[in-house]
């Protein structure tokens, strides 16, 4: 493709897109399609001949189109937004085209200082602590000068600073592996004789069981024990609870070195006590604080909000996903850091290619994963000033006011009730007296079957619960009647067949018509074309692992049928107090790889159990 190809389908392309934006909400918010649909459309070799490029947006349109959940649309209302915008979209094209590799400061200097600019801004305008900025008020009167080739650049003398990650599970990963790090290197010092590898056993990290997955799976990939603490009345984890299981495991001869908090959790949006966790925190040496606000965040830029996030001044590090509710397009997650130098030495390396002669210059290859980095910060920039904060602020409490709209819509019905506190755009709900939640699985798994709305379910205090997220940027109050509209129509339907069943089942009928209502479904094309959906509703259906995993977790690696078969080898302690001592009732741990101690992955002839 030469440029001016390009020129000609690059606004074939733009209009393609304004098309595609502008109409959605006449498609259907959801696929109709099945695991493997695909190979059956697309030859499963690449072409051997070059392909004109509108053959190619024909089978977008014919092909990929059909397979694709629209997450702009303004009926999903499933997860957490996924954030998008023309000034982003503009950017993250502007970027592909410079293409730069942002590893280092001499790469691409304005991929470097834009993003250390910008992610300052964004800290100022959400209300982090000024340790938390690069060019913090304290740090720009202590201001270095180098000079490189006559060139005078100057440095400032400031620890903090923000980074730009792929994803929230990245910025909690990379922060677990800093305090692995510092807590190592003390140690050391401690015991000087002893290998790293009885010192990496004895490191416990802490989280709720309302934190992300993520976390378990960083401590997965960090190879170090993860106890998860039960939260609150209101899902919130309390100091209290943090201080008895974190003395409880230094008795044993435990290490505490991590906690990670959330403010603004998947399943309800609830909000971890960070002020009394801070505390705690500060009782306990090389123990490092984490925030995780991946979606609340991005509302503390309304001043209102910011109570919410009271105690910051405790953590050591903060994240939050400008790609999930601040316009900004994936992927795009801020990390901040106390003290950067913490972060960075848990990730140097430092060969001779990739060096350069501007001493004291960031390079951000040394703040995460990936060596290779991308031009992020262009959209982010493009967002912030397109928007302003005045632009931002009215876009997030729109979305918050949207939120209370519909909750007071459940709320007007004494059929259902709303499970979480509603602080900002996610409403969990469901139909009263269902104890066996059959009824609103049924509901939720019937409104997306229809594909005229998509929602998920959660489980709020071990209760089913249909979560209700205001999602698409331009969502207005005739989207929330018209979710409720559908949502009431769909419950009456759902209902009235539960008390045609029940009576059919009083009628001694029941075995007969559960056989013939099977084989009706199984030849039935829409409801084959429906196992999207329905997989999405109700996953314990199709995944044998979900299905056996405990009533009110997510989780697989909890050892709670465990602790009396594994104990820990590398123990010093000689005492009868390890052996006897039981694990708090409010908490289990979760093992580094305890897939392998399950037997999940065990190599045997025709197991379906294992995720692929």
């Amino acid at each position: 493709m030469d440029t001016e190809q390009f020129r000609k389908h690059g606004k074939e392309m733009v209009d393609y897109i304004c098309e595609y934006l502008e109409t959605i909400k006449h498609r259907r918010v959801t696929p109709t399609v099945s695991p493997g649909w695909l190979k059956n459309k697309i030859p499963l070799e690449a072409p051997v001949q070059p392909e004109s490029f509108d053959a190619i947006m024909n089978d977008v349109d014919n092909i990929i189109m059909p397979g694709v959940t629209h997450w702009q649309h303004p009926r999903f209302h499933a997860y957490f937004p996924s954030g998008n915008s023309f000034p982003s979209i503009l950017a993250d094209m502007l970027s592909d085209s410079i293409a730069c590799i942002g590893f280092s400061w001499a790469a691409s200097p304005s991929c470097t200082e834009l993003e250390t600019i910008v992610l300052d801004w964004l800290g100022k305008a959400i209300g982090l602590p000024q340790e938390f900025l690069t060019f913090s008020e304290e740090a720009s009167t202590t201001i270095d000068s180098v000079r490189n080739d006559d060139s005078e650049t100057e440095i400032h003398n400031g620890k903090g600073g923000g980074v730009l990650q792929s994803s929230a599970s990245e910025c909690i990963f990379v922060c677990m592996l800093a305090a692995r790090a510092q807590a190592i290197k003390r140690l050391r010092k401690l015991h000087p004789f002893v290998e790293e590898g009885v010192l990496l056993s004895k490191l416990m990290a802490y989280c709720s069981k309302e934190s992300h997955s993520c976390v378990e799976k960083g401590a997965m990939m960090a190879f170090v024990k993860l106890r998860i603490l039960e939260p609150d009345e209101n899902n919130s984890l309390r100091g209290a609870t943090l201080r008895q299981v974190m003395e409880q495991d230094e008795a044993m001869g435990l290490i505490p070195f991590f906690v990670s908090t959330t403010l603004g959790t998947t399943s309800c949006c609830s909000f971890d006590n960070i002020p009394e966790i801070g505390q705690v925190c500060q009782q306990f040496e090389t123990v490092w604080l984490h925030v995780d606000a991946a979606y609340a965040g991005s509302a503390f830029i309304c001043p209102e909000f910011r109570s919410l996030m009271n105690g910051v001044q405790y953590a050591d590090s903060f994240n939050l996903n400008t790609n999930k509710w601040l316009l900004t397009n994936f992927d795009c997650s801020c990390l901040w850091v106390k003290d950067r130098f913490k972060l960075t030495c848990a990730l140097v390396v430092d060969p001779l290619y990739l060096q350069h002669g501007y001493a004291g210059a960031v390079d951000y290859r040394h703040w995460g994963i990936p060596l290779s980095r991308r031009f992020r910060s262009l959209k982010l920039w493009f967002v912030l000033r397109t928007y302003g904060i005045s632009g931002l602020q009215k876009y997030i409490r729109h979305h918050c006011q949207l939120a209370k709209r519909f909750e007071r819509l459940v709320r007007s019905d004494n059929k259902y009730e709303v499970l979480n506190d509603v602080k900002m755009g996610l409403v969990c709900f469901r139909l009263k007296d269902d104890p066996t939640n059959k009824l609103n699985k049924k509901l939720l798994e019937t409104i997306n079957e229809s594909g005229k709305l998509h929602m998920v379910p959660s489980l709020v205090h071990d209760k089913y619960v249909i979560r209700f997220c205001v999602v698409a940027e331009h969502a207005t109050e005739d989207d929330i009647d018209y979710a409720w509209k559908i949502i009431k129509e769909t419950a009456v339907t759902v209902l009235y067949n539960e008390q045609e069943l029940t009576e059919k089942r009083e009628e001694q009928v029941d075995e007969v018509f559960e056989l013939s209502e099977r084989k009706k479904k199984d030849n039935d094309l829409a409801y084959r074309r429906s196992f999207f959906v329905r997989m999405v509703s109700d996953p314990k259906i199709y995944n044998p692992i979900i299905a056996r995993s405990s009533p009110g977790s997510r989780r697989h690696t909890h050892l709670s049928s465990m602790d009396d078969d594994i104990h820990d080898p590398l123990s010093t302690s000689t005492s009868d107090t390890e052996d006897t001592m039981t694990q708090p009732a409010s908490s289990w741990i979760s093992w580094p790889l305890a897939f392998l101690f399950q037997g999940v992955f065990d190599d045997k002839e025709g197991n379906n159990d294992v995720p692929i």
